[in-house]
């Protein structure tokens, strides 16, 4: 039987947080999903559901600046606030599951959310999923980094303009474009912090990863290449990793019309055999 809670908590400096958890009674584990730039937790449906049926309570969030939670629109003051919105959650997660492993997952931003959360709290979760994370310098961001220009113009607006690079699937795309709690732009500095700064930030605190994680990412992903989720699998700690590298897929690997069922069958297979 399952049911779902929606609601707003305040995070640490009283942003509210809009999440929703998706319950499962007597489940065998609770999954964080982390979300990427411009959209929400709403996208993550499908695949709340298929966690749901394989019996794990599911909660998300929307960043803030994103979705339905507080905060100027598409801006982030310092990448290290997501991080301490996500561990607000996280605890939710574990203090209301004390009997069961508390599991983490994040695409993209989201992704660089759930490694960065990865470094800097060692200890709370059983382990990480990682889809397309964004954890090193791309090349989509470069002009950001000349004369630390997203720090003298912070809220000079940039348009979101990669949707036809989602994924393979035009219908996914056309409801990416049309759905009003996409962002249509964001701000120079929540790109510079996530996609400049937070990138150097995960260099140097990577030998600090050590959880279990499985690292997922499209071979054809012209947003965050797929030499991010290399990268990162080369240089943890962690004892048990493992990486794959799905052929012909763009960047949300969740949402390409048949390599999803993949996918999503890789994450389930994993977190089950971590119980």
């Amino acid at each position: 039987m399952f049911n779902y809670i929606e609601d707003k908590l305040k995070s640490f400096d009283d942003t509210e947080i809009f999440y929703r958890k998706d319950i499962v009674e007597n489940s065998k584990a609770a999954v964080v999903i982390v979300h990427g730039l411009c959209e929400h937790f709403g996208r993550y449906d499908y695949f709340t559901k298929r966690l749901n049926e394989a019996g794990y309570t599911v909660y998300r969030f929307d960043n803030r600046g994103h979705g339905k939670s507080a905060g100027e629109r598409g801006y982030v003051d310092n990448f290290q606030d997501f991080f301490e919105d996500a561990n607000k959650i996280v605890n939710m997660a574990i203090e209301e599951n004390k009997h069961v492993p508390v599991f983490m997952f994040g695409h993209s931003m989201g992704g660089f959310i759930t490694a960065g959360y990865g470094m800097k709290y060692t200890n709370k979760l059983k382990g990480q999923i990682l889809s397309g994370a964004a954890v090193i310098e791309l090349p989509i961001f470069e002009d950001l980094k000349r004369d630390n220009y997203f720090e003298s113009h912070p809220m000079e607006k940039s348009p979101n303009a990669l949707s036809s690079l989602i994924c393979r699937d035009k219908k996914v795309v056309e409801d990416y474009d049309n759905d009003p709690l996409v962002l249509k732009e964001t701000n120079l500095k929540l790109l510079g912090e996530a996609f400049v700064k937070g990138p150097i930030w995960i260099k140097e605190n990577v030998k600090n990863y050590t959880y279990p994680c499985l690292i997922l990412h499209g071979e054809n992903d012209q947003i965050v290449i797929n030499q991010a989720s290399k990268w990162l699998f080369e240089n943890i700690n962690s004892k048990d990793k493992a990486v794959k590298i799905y052929p012909k897929c763009y960047h949300e690997i969740l949402n390409e019309k048949e390599e999803k069922y993949i996918v999503i069958e890789d994450v389930l297979n994993w977190i089950e055999a971590k119980l």
